[in-house]
């Protein structure tokens, strides 16, 4: 009332208004913010201190790359959390159930994974969560316990319902945009730069990026980031068994 009765405060008013947007609008393009609700960005306390680290593996699962990269894992006895899409899930059910069989997590990445995602409104967001919590129960017999948003862009409709539907958000330490980047050295580098015990590590099966050989990227940097968690002892576990 105070305000619509003095008309030299409504530029205040606005500006008050605006930067309040600008707020939300920035906690939601920056995927590591706690401004819209709690977000794994590193391990627990408890979990650094055995000096784990999680190396997780977006936008799956792929047939021709997520094999290739569960057999790298099992060369390494490594585990690794993969975030996966719903309706990939629905297209390659015995994948994602090869995935939980070889000791490893499948979480929830959305179920189209869409670019737009931090701009739905809550009841298609709702939807795209829990269509994909669905799809990947139906497929490996559980439900996921972690949500990753597609490139981790968010908005403040999503705290609730991850709630609502038990999930914690993660996000990550570091990533390699090995979506975007075909030399595996300059990946690698970045995933290693300052790696210590807690970290959370992101790579993709989907959507991945070439070397000029042809070959995924990830394919060739997860036995050489595997073989860097090693040397400075470092585990590599799934984010459950970091909870």
């Amino acid at each position: 009332m105070l305000v619509t009765a003095r008309p030299a405060l409504w530029p205040w008013a606005i500006g008050g208004l605006v930067a309040d947007h600008a707020l939300l609008t920035a906690s939601g393009l920056w995927p590591r913010s706690r401004l819209l609700g709690p977000n794994w960005t590193r391990l627990p306390l408890p979990a650094a201190a055995q000096r784990q680290v999680a190396i997780t593996i977006d936008d799956g699962p792929d047939p021709e790359v997520t094999p290739r990269l569960l057999d790298v894992l099992d060369r390494y006895g490594a585990r690794a959390t993969f975030f996966c899409i719903g309706e990939r899930v629905a297209a390659h059910p015995g994948l994602a159930r090869e995935i939980v069989r070889r000791g490893h997590a499948l979480e929830n990445h959305s179920h189209r994974h869409l670019h737009r995602f931090s701009l739905l409104g809550p009841r298609a967001m709702a939807a795209e969560v829990a269509r994909a919590q669905d799809e990947i129960a139906s497929a490996v017999a559980e439900g996921p316990r972690f949500f990753r948003a597609p490139a981790g862009l968010r908005n403040p409709f999503l705290d609730p319902i991850l709630t609502r539907l038990g999930l914690q958000l993660a996000s990550w330490t570091r990533r390699g945009f090995d979506t975007v980047t075909g030399c595996p050295d300059v990946v690698l580098a970045r995933l290693v730069r300052c790696l210590g015990a807690g970290d959370i590590l992101l790579l993709h099966d989907g959507n991945a990026a070439r070397t000029p050989a042809g070959v995924p990227v990830a394919v060739e940097v997860l036995p050489r980031l595997l073989e860097t968690v090693a040397a400075q002892h470092l585990m590599p576990v799934t984010l459950r068994a970091a909870l």
